[in-house]
Order: structure tokens, then C-alpha cells, then sequence
């Protein structure tokens, strides 16, 4: 694949390095208004940087845009003409929507939006995906690039809110709760790097138990939970406590907040 990433800050290099790790393009263009920061990407022979977006998507077939919100529209207004059928447009812009893109550059144009969160800088993200009409005869592409980087899901572009909850806001929740069984860790004993260690290890673990079995988490739950045992005591203590109802009213609240900022 010929792809350029079009804004090469944090996200933007995250995605091109997990491509190029995996020998996911054949070319890659990177842009940056300020390429001294990102020159050491030339080292790996198939990549050019430059400041200048027309020739990097006139040398590419898949574009995936990286830039700040504010400066996306201009940037598609600049490079629309250059546009042919073989171009793939995937964004990674919150809150800018098909419908935006399409006033822009036309829909007829293969359009993709993505919302990967900030494990995508380890390999981890997972990535919700989206697409115009057009776009949908593309996706798998989308998908394909994305997988490298973790896991992809398409859905419908109207979750996509949701999904920002779930999947980025989510990255924060998670951390609070490794955090949250650190300390319970220290208390019982373990230095703070042991605790956490734990913590995030068992996490994990927990994660790629329904990732490789498939099984709902209350099965895994079943497994390690005795009649009058200390996990049974543990989990009901939590729930009295309102471990799950406070999760769920967190997610719940953490979505009203940015349906309020897009109607704003």
C-alpha cells in the first residue's frame, strides 16, 4: 500500500510506526509542517517526509488525516482537487463528521473514520470504524491497516459518541481501577512497584481470558469464586459498595457530557 499520514504528531506517528513494524506499506509519506522532528522516519528507506500535503497524496492511494480539528477542513479544501478514485480518505478528526468530509471533497470519494485511543502508541488500540456509502467497499482496508495496531470494529457512524466513552474515555476508567487495586495492594502489604506490577498484570490477564476464550465474564468469574470463599465475599462487598452501578452511571454521565459539547 502507498499511504501518507497527513499531520505526523503523537497519533500520526503512533499509526506509521505500528505500519511500517509490520511492513504494512510499500511507500509512506509523512507530513508535518515542521519535518525537522520527525526526519529520523527516512531511515527506514520507503518513507519521505515533507511540509507539503499535495505531493504526498498525489504519491499515495490510502490518506489518513491526523491534524488538529481546526485545520482540517482547510487541509481538505487544499488537497481536494488532487483526489482521484483510487484515493482511500480515512480520518482520525473527533467530531468531524462523513457528512462534513462529504461537504468538502464531494461523496464521491471513499470516506473512512476511525477513532483509535492511546493504546494505539503500543499496539493495543481499539479502534471503532466508520464509513460513507462509498467508503464501505473500503473498510476491510481500513480494518486490515488498524488490526495492525490492535483490534478494529466498524459500526454505525451514530455510535461513534459512545464509542468515545467506551473506548477512549474508557483507557482513563481502566488506568483508575489498576490504580484503584494498587492501593489496595500496598495496603495488604506489596511496595508500590510490586502493586502495581500486580495490578496491571492481572488486568491484563483478565483481558486476554474473554479475548482468547470468548467467554462472557461471568463464566471466568464462576471459575475462580468458591462457596464462602474470599472472592465471592470480595465481589459482593464491592457491588453493596456500588462497584458496578458506579461504572455504569460513570459511562452513562461521561456520554451526556459529550452530547452536550457537540449540540453546543
Amino acid at each position: 500500500m502507498k499511504i501518507a499520514i497527513i499531520g505526523a504528531g503523537n497519533l500520526g506517528l503512533a499509526i506509521a510506526k505500528g505500519i511500517l513494524h509490520t511492513n504494512g506499506a510499500t511507500t509512506m509519506y509523512l507530513t508535518k509542517r515542521k519535518i525537522s522532528d520527525i526526519k529520523e522516519f527516512e531511515k527506514y528507506g520507503n518513507v519521505t517526509v515533507t511540509t507539503d500535503n499535495i505531493t504526498a497524496v498525489k504519491n499515495s492511494d490510502v490518506l489518513i488525516f491526523a491534524v488538529q480539528p481546526g485545520h482540517f477542513a482547510k487541509i481538505l479544501e487544499d488537497i481536494k482537487d488532487v483526489l482521484t478514485e483510487k484515493h482511500v480518505v480515512i480520518s482520525t478528526i473527533t467530531g468531524f463528521s462523513i457528512a462534513k468530509i462529504e461537504g468538502v471533497i464531494g461523496e464521491k470519494n471513499y470516506i473512512i473514520r476511525s477513532m483509535p485511543n492511546t493504546a494505539i502508541s503500543v499496539g493495543k488500540s481499539m479502534t471503532c470504524i466508520c464509513a460513507n456509502e462509498l467508503g464501505k467497499k473500503r473498510i476491510e482496508l481500513a480494518k486490515a491497516i488498524f488490526n495492525r495496531m490492535g483490534h478494529s470494529l466498524e459500526i454505525p457512524e451514530e455510535q461513534m459518541q459512545a464509542a468515545t466513552v467506551i473506548c477512549a474515555s474508557g483507557i482513563a476508567f481502566w488506568m483508575r481501577l489498576i490504580r484503584a487495586t494498587t492501593q489496595g495492594a500496598i495496603q495488604l502489604g506489596f511496595d508500590a512497584k510490586e502493586a502495581q506490577e500486580l495490578a496491571m498484570h492481572t488486568c491484563n490477564g483478565a483481558a486476554n481470558l474473554l479475548i482468547e476464550s470468548g467467554s462472557h465474564p461471568e463464566e471466568e468469574i464462576d471459575r475462580v469464586t468458591t462457596p464462602k470463599g474470599c472472592t465471592i465475599s470480595g465481589l459482593n462487598e464491592m457491588e453493596h459498595q456500588g462497584l458496578s452501578s458506579s461504572l455504569i452511571r460513570g459511562i452513562v454521565t461521561s456520554f451526556e457530557k459529550i452530547s452536550q459539547i457537540k449540540a453546543g
